[in-house]
């Protein structure tokens, strides 16, 4: 039995480049967004079952503008602003780290 000891199918280092320093951007706001929504689903989901839980669910006004808790329409709404603020977040915060990525050492 052989055990590979280097294996680069993993790797995204590219010789000679800093392409394995920078953030895919693409796949950090897709992540984002749908920790966010998830995130969100379960917390709406908290209120529904616990709506007297020790969790402030009113707090979530502080994040997405609009959003009451008891509507459908509030809950899309409420999706919709956790995916703007997962691409939001990914734009501002990749492009920031690629920048600084590609230039210092």
């Amino acid at each position: 039995m052989t055990i590979a000891t280097s294996d680069n199918r993993f790797s995204s280092h590219v010789a000679g480049t800093d392409a394995h320093r920078a953030i895919p951007i693409v796949l950090l706001g897709l992540s984002l967004s749908v920790f966010f929504a998830f995130s969100f689903t379960v917390c709406v989901i908290g209120w529904i079952i616990w709506p007297t839980g020790p969790v402030l669910h009113a707090s979530l006004n502080i994040f997405l503008p609009g959003f009451t808790l008891g509507s459908w329409a509030s809950y899309f709404l409420g999706l919709i602003e956790c995916v703007f603020w997962g691409w939001y977040i990914a734009v501002l915060f990749g492009s920031i780290y690629n920048f600084f990525a590609h230039r210092l050492p």
